[in-house]
């Protein structure tokens, strides 16, 4: 059973940085590729940054130059680095699986304020 979980979230001012990760359980991880996602209150999920198994990447424009998505497919895990954070970067922070989404998990709340 697949599973994926978020951690590293917290309270930041604006300006701040956060390091979020994901580990996932119950797939071939490196074959993979890891996407980060967010929901703010009231808004749809939106994606937020991609890396493809070979390495490649792509973010979404509301975050390039600030966001930083690496893996480590010896631990299972995807970083997302976020740096300049900014109020509307608040949101539920989840990892998933594109294109082929699995069931999400609980997610990991990043609030940015002052």
């Amino acid at each position: 059973q697949v599973q994926l979980v978020e951690s590293g979230g917290g309270l930041v001012q604006p300006g701040g940085s956060l390091r979020l990760s994901c580990a996932a359980f119950g797939i071939i991880f490196s074959i993979n590729d890891m996407g980060w996602y967010r929901q703010a209150p009231g808004k749809q999920r939106e994606p937020v940054a991609r890396i493809r198994s070979g390495g490649s990447t792509n973010y979404a424009d509301s975050v390039k130059g600030r966001f930083t998505i690496s893996r480590d497919n010896a631990k299972n895990t995807v970083y997302l680095q976020m740096n300049s954070l900014k109020p509307e970067d608040t949101a539920v922070y989840y990892c998933n699986t594109p294109p082929s989404l699995r069931s999400w998990g609980q997610g990991t709340q990043v609030t940015v304020s002052s």
